[in-house]
């Protein structure tokens, strides 16, 4: 095992993304119930209708797959990364009840990332089209006030928004903690109303270097931390992180096969069978700048607590729910942050 030099940085968690598609569903409660034994305290889930690429071949649905992962732990977290309470195919309120009724199983164990969507998993469940970021960001933040309604709200109420509207609602089985929304966002505005109406961000290094995080990202998030009244010291800030060990003729070659979810408008195609195709057509450069190319451990280590620096609390690593690649990371990573 390899344990890298220096101090261990007690204010940043290190998470694992254990993905949505490729893999039957039990593969990934085995990958969360591993990931615990190995000593991680936090794991996310993607929550797909259809998966990113047609070759993915397996889309499983996230809270089945969420409830087994808490029954079969002892005190791992874990949620969707992330769910999308717009109004297509999750309903704010359905959101609110699947979340309740598993914190108020496996209290504060229940995370929820929420975010705008991708047309591959929401688009077939809009009947008038699908709607642009504008509408889809207001909808999201709407969403979220309706959540928050029913989590607090002992009596039935009404909810008169602009796209939602119940009369006489009330959430009956109450969440047991409170739930904190993880709000994903990858350009300025959105960081802003991470801040805003959240408080907690996810952001993608796919899409967003170390530089403009810290120059773009974090400043616009707490820029709405401010404007809502919100202390920065309690948010958190989640960068779900890329990184290889490969040489870069190697890497860009295996990358090509998923490179269709960083080409330019590829979140507003339905297809999955399309934005397989659009992954032969990304730039060599784009594909190279989405990643960060390191040469052992110890590099991977600077890397994340580079972001440490720049404010981050939590860097999640994509392993997929691969057994041999969570112990990796375990082993070589783990030691040197906080549980």
């Amino acid at each position: 095992m390899l344990v890298i030099a220096g101090r261990r940085d007690k204010n940043m968690r290190l998470s694992l993304d254990l993905g949505e598609d490729d893999y039957d569903p039990a593969v990934f409660v085995e990958a969360a119930q591993f990931a615990e034994k190995q000593g991680f305290s936090r794991v996310w889930l993607g929550d797909h209708f259809m998966p990113w690429v047609h070759s993915g071949n397996r889309s499983a649905f996230v809270w089945s797959v969420l409830a087994v992962c808490l029954d079969r732990t002892s005190s791992i977290q874990a949620g969707p990364y992330v769910t999308s309470p717009i109004g297509g195919r999750y309903h704010p309120a359905i959101v609110a009840q699947a979340v309740a009724t598993l914190d108020n199983m496996y209290p504060g164990r229940c995370l929820l990332g929420v975010g705008t969507g991708e047309a591959v998993n929401e688009a077939s469940f809009f009947e008038r089209g699908w709607p642009n970021w504008k509408e889809r960001v207001e909808r999201l933040v709407e969403g979220l006030r309706l959540i928050e309604e029913l989590f607090k709200m002992g009596t039935p109420f009404d909810f008169e928004g602009k796209y939602f509207k119940m009369k006489d609602v009330m959430l009956y089985t109450k969440p047991k903690t409170n739930i904190p929304f993880y709000f994903s966002a990858v350009g300025e505005k959105s960081a802003f109303l991470a801040g805003k109406h959240a408080g907690n961000i996810i952001t993608l290094t796919t899409h967003n270097s170390l530089e403009r995080c810290g120059k773009v990202i974090l400043p616009a998030f707490e820029k709405g931390l401010r404007e809502a009244g919100r202390d920065p010291s309690k948010s958190e800030k989640i960068g779900s992180l890329s990184f290889t060990f490969e040489d870069r003729a190697t890497y860009v070659n295996e990358a090509r096969k998923r490179a269709g979810l960083i080409a330019p408008k590829s979140w507003d195609v339905r297809d999955p069978r399309v934005v397989e195709e659009l992954g032969k057509s990304v730039d060599e450069k784009r594909i190279v700048d989405s990643t960060f190319f390191c040469e052992n451990w110890d590099d991977l280590a600077q890397v994340i607590k580079s972001f440490g620096r720049i404010g981050f609390t939590e860097i999640v690593l994509y392993t997929g729910p691969k057994k041999e690649s969570i112990r990796e990371v375990a082993e070589n990573l783990l030691p040197n942050f906080k549980d």
